[in-house]
């Protein structure tokens, strides 16, 4: 596979941020609709802590949460701004300070935006892992499942191989029918399908 990398559009650090936290349980596609005239407005960190949750909301009214998400972000820009200069801090403790940003997000960003070695783990993620026996069933939660593909995945591949596990799982081992008649590794994979958080 060529390489890939998130299908977030973004122009900056901040931006992706931005995504990011509004793409949790919601569709890249509908962010992707949402962001253009968000981010045409409120670019910067700086220029979105002087906004008011109330006005962010209008922009983001059709993704999931949107109240909490709103919330979010105008809290998280206005801490950049306070405690960062308005620049995204690379360091995942202090990413995850920031609100509404938690660990999958936090992981994300490094891998993105600063090319570390993390492994984001999302629904889809956790599934492929677990349907194609990649982790243990014991892997029993996102952070076992990243450390288990962080323990056996060589580092070089980490920041890709989780856009390649997020890719495979939101088109060829979807959630309700997994496509196994076109999936390339279909004669190797066990096809764990129960227990595979759907």
């Amino acid at each position: 596979m060529p390489v890939v990398t998130t299908e977030l559009e973004f122009g900056s650090v901040f931006q992706l941020l931005v995504a990011t936290l509004l793409s949790a349980q919601c569709t890249d596609k509908r962010i992707n609709q949402v962001t253009p005239r968000l981010f045409h407005d409120f670019p910067t960190a700086s220029k979105m802590a002087k906004a008011e949750p109330e006005e962010i909301f209008e922009y983001i009214k059709s993704v999931s949460y949107p109240n909490a998400k709103a919330r979010h972000l105008v809290e998280m820009s206005r801490m950049l701004v306070q405690d960062f200069d308005g620049e995204v801090p690379s360091d995942p403790v202090l990413l995850t300070k920031l609100p509404g940003v938690g660990r999958k997000t936090a992981n994300v960003i490094q891998a993105v935006a600063f090319g570390k070695n993390t492994m984001a783990v999302d629904t889809h993620v956790y599934r492929v892992s677990h349907r194609m026996g990649l982790v243990p069933k014991t892997a029993t939660t996102p952070l076992k499942v990243e450390q288990e593909l962080m323990k056996n995945i060589p580092a070089n591949d980490i920041p890709q191989a989780h856009h390649w596990l997020l890719l495979h799982g939101r088109y060829v081992c979807t959630s309700r029918k997994p496509k196994c008649d076109v999936c390339a590794f279909a004669e190797i994979c066990p096809k764990v399908l129960e227990n595979s958080k759907l």
